[in-house]
């Protein structure tokens, strides 16, 4: 494959996973407690703790935004897509504790997108720590 493709291509879905990211979590910071409220009302039927919730959906946006702006700048960015990897598994039992597949299904291909970042790292390119 063309090496320059490649790079390119991965330095393409990196920022576009960190824009992602960063504007889930900007948007979601900005009404934090709407957010996190509102995320709490949805996990009423779950049987996750009501504290758990509203403290995991207060430190999800800030994670979010963090994610976001190391994958756009490509800082640490094998940690980063590790962090988002694991970020998008607890968002997986999150969801599956409410039956939310449709939820669950996006969620999937993120997990899938992380896994390209992740296996392709060697790719990384226009980036704080790329070779």
């Amino acid at each position: 494959m063309n090496t320059k493709n490649t790079k390119t291509a991965y330095f393409l879905l990196r920022v576009s996973m960190g824009i992602n990211l960063f504007g889930h979590g900007l948007v979601r910071v900005i009404k934090l407690h709407d957010f996190a409220e509102g995320i709490t009302d949805s996990f009423e039927e779950s049987w996750l703790p009501a504290s758990f919730v509203y403290t995991f959906s207060t430190v999800l946006p800030f994670l979010e935004f963090i994610i976001g702006l190391l994958l756009m700048i490509g800082f640490k960015t094998r940690i980063t897509a590790i962090s988002g990897a694991l970020l998008i598994i607890f968002l997986l039992f999150g969801s599956s504790t409410v039956e939310n597949w449709e939820a669950m299904g996006f969620q999937m291909i993120y997990a899938g997108l992380f896994y390209i970042l992740i296996s392709r790292i060697d790719d990384n390119y226009l980036a704080f720590d790329s070779k």
